[in-house]
Protein backbone atom coordinates (compact mmCIF):
# COMPACT_ATOMS: atom_id res chain seq x y z
CA UNK A 1 0.00 0.00 0.00
CA UNK A 2 1.70 3.06 -1.41
CA UNK A 3 1.36 6.22 -3.39
CA UNK A 4 2.94 6.11 -6.67
CA UNK A 5 2.97 8.86 -9.42
CA UNK A 6 1.01 7.43 -11.74
CA UNK A 7 -0.84 4.01 -12.15
CA UNK A 8 1.97 2.76 -14.96
CA UNK A 9 4.43 2.94 -11.72
CA UNK A 10 2.14 0.73 -10.08
CA UNK A 11 1.71 -1.70 -12.71
CA UNK A 12 5.46 -1.51 -13.31
CA UNK A 13 6.36 -1.90 -9.08
CA UNK A 14 3.38 -4.99 -8.93
CA UNK A 15 5.19 -6.95 -11.95
CA UNK A 16 8.76 -6.73 -10.50
CA UNK A 17 7.50 -7.33 -6.74
CA UNK A 18 5.22 -10.94 -8.81
CA UNK A 19 8.62 -11.80 -10.30
CA UNK A 20 10.45 -11.61 -7.19
CA UNK A 21 8.22 -13.62 -5.12
CA UNK A 22 8.24 -16.32 -7.79
CA UNK A 23 11.91 -16.66 -7.65
CA UNK A 24 11.66 -16.45 -3.64
CA UNK A 25 9.14 -19.70 -3.60
CA UNK A 26 11.63 -21.13 -5.94
CA UNK A 27 14.67 -20.15 -3.70
CA UNK A 28 12.92 -21.46 -0.28
CA UNK A 29 11.75 -24.49 -2.20
CA UNK A 30 8.43 -23.54 -1.15
CA UNK A 31 5.56 -25.35 -3.64
CA UNK A 32 3.82 -22.01 -4.82
CA UNK A 33 4.03 -20.28 -7.74
CA UNK A 34 4.14 -16.14 -7.01
CA UNK A 35 2.04 -12.79 -7.55
CA UNK A 36 1.94 -9.41 -5.96
CA UNK A 37 -1.00 -6.76 -5.73
CA UNK A 38 -0.72 -3.28 -4.90
CA UNK A 39 -2.79 -0.62 -3.62
CA UNK A 40 -2.14 2.36 -5.17
CA UNK A 41 -2.99 5.61 -2.98
CA UNK A 42 -3.99 8.87 -5.05
CA UNK A 43 -1.85 10.68 -2.33
CA UNK A 44 1.24 10.08 -0.12
CA UNK A 45 -1.04 9.84 3.04
CA UNK A 46 -1.68 6.42 4.51
CA UNK A 47 -5.76 6.18 5.37
CA UNK A 48 -6.81 5.23 8.59
CA UNK A 49 -9.53 4.55 10.20
CA UNK A 50 -13.15 4.00 8.27
CA UNK A 51 -11.61 4.68 5.18
CA UNK A 52 -9.14 2.42 5.40
CA UNK A 53 -11.50 -0.28 6.10
CA UNK A 54 -13.34 0.68 2.93
CA UNK A 55 -10.40 0.55 0.69
CA UNK A 56 -8.88 -2.99 2.31
CA UNK A 57 -12.86 -4.41 2.13
CA UNK A 58 -12.67 -3.57 -1.71
CA UNK A 59 -9.21 -5.17 -1.95
CA UNK A 60 -10.46 -8.00 -0.57
CA UNK A 61 -14.00 -8.34 -2.70
CA UNK A 62 -11.04 -7.77 -5.76
CA UNK A 63 -9.00 -10.85 -4.39
CA UNK A 64 -12.14 -13.03 -4.06
CA UNK A 65 -13.38 -12.42 -7.47
CA UNK A 66 -9.66 -14.38 -8.83
CA UNK A 67 -11.45 -17.14 -6.97
CA UNK A 68 -8.12 -18.51 -5.30
CA UNK A 69 -5.80 -17.93 -8.36
CA UNK A 70 -4.01 -15.22 -5.63
CA UNK A 71 -3.70 -14.87 -1.75
CA UNK A 72 -2.95 -11.41 -0.23
CA UNK A 73 -0.41 -11.13 3.08
CA UNK A 74 0.76 -8.57 4.88
CA UNK A 75 3.85 -6.15 3.31
CA UNK A 76 4.30 -2.67 3.05
CA UNK A 77 2.57 -0.28 5.28
CA UNK A 78 -0.26 -3.06 6.23
CA UNK A 79 0.04 -5.37 8.53
CA UNK A 80 -2.24 -8.46 10.58
CA UNK A 81 -4.74 -6.24 11.63
CA UNK A 82 -5.19 -5.08 8.07
CA UNK A 83 -5.46 -8.97 7.10
CA UNK A 84 -8.69 -9.51 9.36
CA UNK A 85 -10.61 -6.68 7.59
CA UNK A 86 -9.85 -8.49 4.28
CA UNK A 87 -10.69 -11.88 5.62
CA UNK A 88 -14.19 -10.22 6.42
CA UNK A 89 -15.01 -10.37 2.46
CA UNK A 90 -12.83 -12.97 1.22
CA UNK A 91 -11.09 -16.55 2.31
CA UNK A 92 -8.07 -16.17 -0.11
CA UNK A 93 -5.67 -14.51 2.66
CA UNK A 94 -2.76 -15.15 4.95
CA UNK A 95 -0.97 -13.89 7.96
CA UNK A 96 -4.29 -12.81 10.11
CA UNK A 97 -3.88 -11.74 13.72
CA UNK A 98 -3.52 -14.98 15.68
CA UNK A 99 -6.63 -14.25 17.47
CA UNK A 100 -8.59 -14.49 14.48
CA UNK A 101 -6.87 -18.06 13.61
CA UNK A 102 -4.00 -16.32 11.48
CA UNK A 103 -0.14 -16.82 11.96
CA UNK A 104 0.02 -13.10 12.63
CA UNK A 105 3.26 -10.55 12.03
CA UNK A 106 5.57 -12.12 9.33
CA UNK A 107 8.02 -9.42 10.41
CA UNK A 108 10.17 -11.37 13.01
CA UNK A 109 10.40 -14.36 11.22
CA UNK A 110 11.37 -12.49 8.10
CA UNK A 111 13.97 -10.63 10.45
CA UNK A 112 15.37 -14.01 11.99
CA UNK A 113 16.00 -15.07 8.35
CA UNK A 114 17.88 -11.92 7.36
CA UNK A 115 20.02 -12.84 10.00
CA UNK A 116 20.57 -15.98 9.01
CA UNK A 117 21.57 -14.19 5.56
CA UNK A 118 23.66 -11.83 7.06
CA UNK A 119 25.91 -14.41 8.42
CA UNK A 120 26.16 -16.69 5.72
CA UNK A 121 27.10 -13.51 3.20
CA UNK A 122 29.43 -12.62 6.47
CA UNK A 123 31.09 -16.22 6.47
CA UNK A 124 31.79 -16.03 2.69
CA UNK A 125 32.95 -12.18 2.85
CA UNK A 126 35.62 -12.66 5.63
CA UNK A 127 35.69 -16.05 6.58
CA UNK A 128 33.54 -15.54 9.83
CA UNK A 129 29.48 -15.57 10.81
CA UNK A 130 30.29 -14.31 14.20
CA UNK A 131 28.59 -10.92 14.22
CA UNK A 132 30.01 -9.35 17.12
CA UNK A 133 33.24 -8.45 14.93
CA UNK A 134 30.92 -6.52 12.24
CA UNK A 135 29.53 -2.92 12.04
CA UNK A 136 25.96 -3.37 10.12
CA UNK A 137 23.76 -0.70 8.97
CA UNK A 138 20.24 -1.15 8.68
CA UNK A 139 18.24 1.07 6.52
CA UNK A 140 14.93 1.62 7.58
CA UNK A 141 13.54 0.51 11.32
CA UNK A 142 9.91 -0.19 10.55
CA UNK A 143 8.69 -3.82 10.96
CA UNK A 144 11.41 -5.93 10.05
CA UNK A 145 14.45 -3.45 10.30
CA UNK A 146 13.40 -3.11 13.72
CA UNK A 147 13.21 -6.80 14.58
CA UNK A 148 16.78 -7.29 12.58
CA UNK A 149 18.33 -4.52 14.85
CA UNK A 150 17.02 -6.19 18.52
CA UNK A 151 18.71 -9.53 16.78
CA UNK A 152 21.51 -7.88 15.98
CA UNK A 153 22.03 -6.42 19.07
CA UNK A 154 21.52 -9.76 20.91
CA UNK A 155 24.11 -10.86 18.06
CA UNK A 156 26.44 -8.20 19.51
CA UNK A 157 27.04 -6.43 16.37
CA UNK A 158 27.87 -2.62 16.49
CA UNK A 159 24.64 -1.42 15.08
CA UNK A 160 23.93 1.63 12.97
CA UNK A 161 20.64 2.76 12.13
CA UNK A 162 18.61 5.26 10.13
CA UNK A 163 15.17 5.65 9.04
CA UNK A 164 13.04 8.52 7.49
CA UNK A 165 10.65 8.76 10.33
CA UNK A 166 12.33 10.58 12.94
CA UNK A 167 10.11 9.13 15.59
CA UNK A 168 11.82 6.03 15.34
CA UNK A 169 15.11 6.73 16.27
CA UNK A 170 15.80 8.46 19.37
CA UNK A 171 14.20 4.81 21.19
CA UNK A 172 17.33 3.01 19.36
CA UNK A 173 20.04 6.16 20.91
CA UNK A 174 18.50 5.56 23.83
CA UNK A 175 19.92 2.14 23.46
CA UNK A 176 22.93 3.37 22.35
CA UNK A 177 23.08 2.58 18.82
CA UNK A 178 24.64 5.08 16.40
CA UNK A 179 21.83 6.95 14.24
CA UNK A 180 23.23 8.42 11.01
CA UNK A 181 20.67 10.62 8.65
CA UNK A 182 19.00 8.98 5.73
CA UNK A 183 20.46 10.81 2.83
CA UNK A 184 23.72 9.70 4.07
CA UNK A 185 23.02 6.07 4.96
CA UNK A 186 24.22 4.34 2.15
CA UNK A 187 27.23 6.19 1.81
CA UNK A 188 28.25 5.62 5.71
CA UNK A 189 31.30 3.09 6.21
CA UNK A 190 30.37 -0.48 7.83
CA UNK A 191 31.06 -3.85 7.37
CA UNK A 192 27.10 -4.72 6.29
CA UNK A 193 24.48 -2.70 5.15
CA UNK A 194 21.06 -3.80 5.63
CA UNK A 195 18.20 -2.12 3.47
CA UNK A 196 14.76 -2.48 5.33
CA UNK A 197 12.96 0.01 3.85
CA UNK A 198 11.98 0.70 0.27
CA UNK A 199 13.20 -0.94 -3.23
CA UNK A 200 15.68 0.54 -5.90
CA UNK A 201 18.34 2.08 -3.54
CA UNK A 202 21.24 0.12 -5.12
CA UNK A 203 21.81 1.82 -8.28
CA UNK A 204 24.44 3.49 -10.72
CA UNK A 205 24.33 6.43 -8.75
CA UNK A 206 24.52 5.04 -4.88
CA UNK A 207 27.12 1.89 -5.75
CA UNK A 208 30.27 4.27 -6.51
CA UNK A 209 29.66 5.95 -3.03
CA UNK A 210 28.88 2.57 -1.28
CA UNK A 211 31.32 2.18 1.71
CA UNK A 212 30.69 -1.49 2.84
CA UNK A 213 31.78 -4.88 2.26
CA UNK A 214 28.69 -6.74 1.94
CA UNK A 215 25.02 -5.97 1.22
CA UNK A 216 22.44 -7.82 3.10
CA UNK A 217 18.99 -6.96 3.87
CA UNK A 218 15.17 -7.19 4.11
CA UNK A 219 13.67 -5.13 1.17
CA UNK A 220 12.27 -6.35 -1.52
CA UNK A 221 13.77 -5.43 -4.94
CA UNK A 222 16.82 -3.68 -3.60
CA UNK A 223 18.41 -3.40 -7.05
CA UNK A 224 17.06 -0.45 -9.38
CA UNK A 225 18.08 -2.59 -12.43
CA UNK A 226 19.36 -6.40 -12.87
CA UNK A 227 22.63 -5.01 -14.46
CA UNK A 228 23.36 -3.18 -10.95
CA UNK A 229 24.19 -6.57 -9.04
CA UNK A 230 27.03 -7.15 -12.12
CA UNK A 231 28.15 -3.19 -10.49
CA UNK A 232 28.24 -4.44 -7.06
CA UNK A 233 30.12 -7.52 -8.38
CA UNK A 234 32.73 -5.18 -10.36
CA UNK A 235 33.61 -3.10 -6.87
CA UNK A 236 33.91 -6.64 -4.49
CA UNK A 237 31.09 -6.37 -2.67
CA UNK A 238 28.99 -9.57 -1.88
CA UNK A 239 24.93 -8.82 -2.21
CA UNK A 240 22.57 -11.41 -0.80
CA UNK A 241 19.80 -11.36 -3.35
CA UNK A 242 17.18 -9.53 -1.52
CA UNK A 243 14.31 -12.23 -2.81
CA UNK A 244 16.07 -15.27 -1.44
CA UNK A 245 17.25 -13.33 2.19
CA UNK A 246 13.91 -12.33 2.70
CA UNK A 247 11.72 -15.15 2.27
CA UNK A 248 11.09 -15.97 5.82
CA UNK A 249 7.80 -13.97 5.57
CA UNK A 250 6.09 -16.53 3.22
CA UNK A 251 8.08 -19.55 5.37
CA UNK A 252 6.18 -17.93 7.95
CA UNK A 253 2.48 -17.41 6.20
CA UNK A 254 2.83 -20.67 4.00
CA UNK A 255 4.32 -22.92 6.06
CA UNK A 256 2.22 -22.76 9.31
CA UNK A 257 -0.97 -21.94 7.84
CA UNK A 258 -0.70 -23.96 4.68
CA UNK A 259 2.18 -26.37 5.28
CA UNK A 260 1.35 -26.83 9.36
CA UNK A 261 4.64 -27.03 10.33
CA UNK A 262 5.82 -26.77 14.12
CA UNK A 263 7.87 -24.02 14.87
CA UNK A 264 10.62 -26.47 15.49
CA UNK A 265 10.17 -27.09 11.35
CA UNK A 266 9.73 -23.58 10.69
CA UNK A 267 13.09 -22.32 12.74
CA UNK A 268 15.26 -25.10 10.76
CA UNK A 269 13.67 -23.78 7.47
CA UNK A 270 14.39 -20.16 7.99
CA UNK A 271 18.10 -21.21 9.06
CA UNK A 272 17.57 -22.61 5.55
CA UNK A 273 17.71 -18.60 4.09
CA UNK A 274 21.26 -18.81 5.19
CA UNK A 275 22.24 -22.03 3.30
CA UNK A 276 20.34 -20.99 0.18
CA UNK A 277 22.33 -17.50 0.38
CA UNK A 278 25.54 -19.16 0.80
CA UNK A 279 25.14 -21.58 -2.01
CA UNK A 280 24.50 -17.99 -3.88
CA UNK A 281 27.58 -16.52 -3.41
CA UNK A 282 29.32 -19.78 -3.44
CA UNK A 283 28.03 -20.28 -7.27
CA UNK A 284 28.57 -16.65 -8.08
CA UNK A 285 32.25 -17.00 -7.31
CA UNK A 286 32.63 -19.96 -8.87
CA UNK A 287 31.07 -19.28 -12.21
CA UNK A 288 31.96 -15.26 -12.08
CA UNK A 289 28.48 -13.92 -12.57
CA UNK A 290 26.73 -11.80 -9.96
CA UNK A 291 24.88 -12.97 -6.74
CA UNK A 292 21.62 -11.95 -8.54
CA UNK A 293 22.37 -14.09 -11.72
CA UNK A 294 23.06 -17.03 -9.55
CA UNK A 295 20.16 -16.86 -7.74
CA UNK A 296 17.86 -16.61 -10.55
CA UNK A 297 19.95 -19.30 -12.66
CA UNK A 298 18.74 -21.74 -9.48
CA UNK A 299 15.32 -20.57 -9.05
CA UNK A 300 14.34 -20.60 -12.86
CA UNK A 301 16.17 -24.02 -13.07
CA UNK A 302 14.09 -25.39 -10.00
CA UNK A 303 10.42 -23.64 -11.46
CA UNK A 304 11.55 -24.91 -14.85
CA UNK A 305 11.82 -28.60 -13.01
CA UNK A 306 8.61 -28.34 -11.67
CA UNK A 307 7.00 -27.57 -15.04
CA UNK A 308 8.36 -29.60 -17.50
Amino acid sequence: MKHYPRLEDALADGMRLAEAMSLKFASVEFPHGGGKAVIALPTPEIPHGEARRHLLREYGAFVNSLGGLYSAAPDMNTSALDMDVISEVTPFVFCRTEASGGSGDTAPDTAVGVLHGIRAACRFAFDSDDLSMRSILVQGAGGVGGHLIDLLMEADARVIATDVEPGRLNPLREKGIQVVPPDSALSTECDVLAPCAVGGVINARSIPTLRCRVIAGGANNQLERLEDADLLRERGIVYAPDFVINAGGVLHGGGLEEQHWTREVLDARLAGVGDAVYEIVMLADRNGISADAAARRIAIGRIAEANP
